[in-house]
């Protein structure tokens, strides 16, 4: 796991549950091989995998949680119940975004600020 995102894993997991709802709280990873939650805030609604959220584990009782979006790798996706927590989302409604989607919408968006110029 890269430092980075071991330490935004970390803050997520520490973060608590009634913060869900505040769209601002998570976290704009893009950076080639990083993945993680989009913060879809700066973006148009993004291209989802399954029309419906995956959510492996029901929230706490009386918590309000507002479903995320998600780019993993394929193989976290198709075996989310074991790779959730990693993402710090097992009690919480994930929408997966496509790889196509976040290629044009959020990887490039940061190269035409300086972040990823010459990386593919």
């Amino acid at each position: 796991m890269k430092p980075k995102f071991a330490l935004a894993a970390a803050i997520l997991a520490l973060t608590p549950v009634a913060w869900a709802a505040d769209v601002g709280v998570s976290i704009a990873i893009s950076e080639p091989g990083v993945y993680g939650r989009i913060d879809i805030g700066r973006f148009p609604q993004p291209a989802v995998i399954l029309p419906q959220p995956v959510i492996i584990a029901p929230p706490p009782a009386g918590a309000v949680v507002q479903p995320v979006y998600m780019w993993v790798p394929p193989g976290h996706r198709k075996n989310w119940a074991k790779h959730c927590a990693r993402y710090g989302a097992c009690g919480v409604p994930v929408y997966f975004v496509r790889h196509d989607w976040y290629e044009q919408h959020v990887r490039h968006a940061d190269e035409g600020k300086g972040k990823g110029k010459g990386k593919k």
